[in-house]
């Protein structure tokens, strides 16, 4: 830098060098600031980002499992109904006189019926269904020429289906 005396005007090369100086001094000192401020807020920003997702996430597990628990329980209890269904089945397959007590058998077993069926329960495994090794239990096989091919001729258990899960597969007779 060019020196002046007290009454003389500074040169122009004297005011070049001072201001490039000024300028890169003035750039460097706002330049980081932002740029803190911007990296401060991204990562804030980012921080939750994740924080919502993981919630999101929590939120979405609680609820499957929640879901996943009452289904359970749900196919638990028709499970223990299940030997009562057996022994109704039992007993209307029975010779008796008594056509009041044979209605009476018929009506329990009609609202025990109505009763699995509002819970979702399906029954399945009749005479004449295709056999299904999902969820069919073959427990004998006979020949006989009257039926199919992997056709049920008789049911020793009926099956108990809930949506996708099987509470109980259907005891069956399959022919050839």
């Amino acid at each position: 830098m060019a020196k002046t005396k007290k009454n003389e005007q500074p040169t122009p090369e004297a005011t070049e060098e001072v201001t490039p100086v000024a300028e890169t001094v003035e750039e460097t000192a706002e330049t980081p600031v932002v740029n803190e401020w911007e990296v401060k807020y991204n990562e804030l920003h980012d921080s939750y980002l994740r924080m919502a997702a993981d919630y999101d996430n929590y939120r979405k597990r609680t609820l499957k499992e929640k879901e996943l628990s009452y289904s359970n329980g749900k196919s638990d209890a028709v499970e223990k109904l299940l030997p009562v269904y057996d022994n109704l089945e039992r007993a209307l397959q029975q010779e008796t006189q008594d056509e009041a007590y044979k209605k009476g058998v018929e009506m329990t077993m009609t609202q025990l019926v109505g009763i699995l069926n509002g819970l979702g329960v399906e029954i399945f495994g009749n005479p004449g269904d295709a056999f299904d090794p999902n969820i069919h239990n073959a427990v004998m096989h006979i020949e006989d020429e009257a039926f199919g091919e992997n056709t049920i001729c008789q049911v020793f258990q009926k099956g108990f289906q809930m949506g996708e899960k099987i509470v109980r597969f259907a005891m069956v007779q399959v022919a050839n």
